[in-house]
This record gives C-alpha cells, sequence and structure tokens, in this order.
C-alpha cells in the first residue's frame, strides 16, 4: 500500500518559509527538477506564432516509433537518469536502477518513497506530438523528444496521474495542484515551439487562459 509524505504543521511552515529552514532540521525534501520552462511572456509570444491547425490522424502512431527509453551514460537509461535528478537521496543498483529515494510529484502535491510509484510523464504525451506533427518526423527527431533532458519534457510524477492523463493534451486536462499551472503551460509551449508542433484552437484556448493570468 502506498504511503503519501505527510508533513505535520510546524513541517509545512518551514517548507513554505524556504529550503534553507528545512536542512537546519536535517531534512532535504524532495523537489522536482525539471528544467525551468520560458518566461510566460515568452511563452505568450511563442503561442501567438504556432500554428493552429486541426489534429492529424492517430492513423499509424506507435509508441514503438518514438524510441525510449534511450541510453545516456554508462548503465543509465533516460527514466534512471529522470528518477536521479527529480529525486532526493535517491540510491541505485549496479545496473542504475533505482533503489530507493524520495520524488515530490508537481501535479499533484505527493510525495513517494518506491520508484515503482513513480512515472516519467512525457509533457507532450508522444500520441499528442503524432497529432500536432511529428507522423511526419523522422525516427531520430522522434527519439530526441522522447528523451529529451534539455527542456522541460519529462518529469518524474505519480503513476496514476500519469496514467489518467494520457495522450491529453490542456483542452481536457491540467494537474490538480492549480499553482502549478502557469509552469505547466510555460512548458507545453516551450516544448511544442521548439519542435515545431501545432496547437489546436481548444488547446490554444486552454494556453491562453492560463498564460494571460501568469
Amino acid at each position: 500500500m502506498r504511503t503519501p509524505h505527510r508533513r505535520n504543521g510546524i513541517l509545512t511552515a518551514l517548507i513554505a518559509a524556504g529550503t534553507a529552514a528545512v536542512t537546519v532540521l536535517g531534512i532535504t525534501p524532495a523537489q522536482a527538477a525539471l528544467p525551468t520552462p520560458i518566461a510566460a511572456s515568452t511563452a505568450r509570444s511563442y503561442l501567438s506564432s504556432m500554428t493552429v491547425t486541426t489534429e492529424h490522424s492517430r492513423d499509424g502512431y506507435s509508441r514503438d516509433l518514438f524510441p525510449h527509453w534511450i541510453n545516456i551514460s554508462g548503465n543509465c537509461d533516460t527514466r534512471e537518469t529522470i528518477l536521479k535528478r527529480d529525486g532526493s537521496g535517491v540510491a541505485t543498483d549496479s545496473a542504475c536502477a533505482a533503489t530507493s529515494g524520495s520524488w515530490f510529484s508537481p501535479y499533484d502535491g505527493a510525495t513517494w518513497s518506491a520508484p515503482s510509484d513513480v512515472d516519467i510523464d512525457h509533457l507532450i504525451p508522444l500520441a499528442e506530438a503524432w497529432d500536432s506533427g511529428a507522423y511526419n518526423w523522422s525516427t531520430a527527431k522522434r527519439q530526441d523528444l522522447a528523451n529529451d533532458l534539455t527542456r522541460p519534457q519529462l518529469l518524474a510524477v505519480t503513476d496514476n496521474v500519469n496514467q489518467s492523463k494520457g495522450d491529453q493534451d490542456p483542452a481536457t486536462w491540467w494537474p490538480s495542484v492549480s499553482g502549478y499551472h502557469c509552469t505547466y503551460a510555460r512548458a507545453w509551449v516551450q516544448v511544442k515551439h521548439h519542435y515545431g508542433l501545432s496547437v489546436d484552437s481548444a488547446e490554444k484556448s486552454a494556453l491562453s487562459s492560463v498564460l494571460n493570468g501568469c
């Protein structure tokens, strides 16, 4: 059974005051460490310039067309690299598989201590990327998107939250933590803009609504 990390009132206040205060007590909270997304103003500018069109047919799509997880360093693949990047106190075995640690999921505010409770979310789902232009890409470019460590495309999150998101875009899905919506929208636009992906009208409207309030 999963046991979500529970903070008492004192610890919650300390975390709100800053990581430094928590460190004084010898406690290091797990913090998601995805690359910082572009500013909201930049995201609004990028979004205004992106191609708006209906989504392409899903015919022919397969996750296998987006090779992942690839080897990054030594025995470490993309998943294990993100688990170490986004976790706190992560221990690994000789095959680079995470065996213990702590992972904070910014989508739902939960913290987990078992690697099996954590998924690596593709911010732009691979099927959504296909619908938005990746159907016409080379395998190499699809691999780049599926394993991108430079942009905020990959993030450790609660497994069933990632599964509930599935291949949805912001027209139909947002993280349950509303305070994360601005970060999510900025990251979404950054990744789509970098890869030259399109947006559909409902997706653009939803992103604009959030970005205009950032």
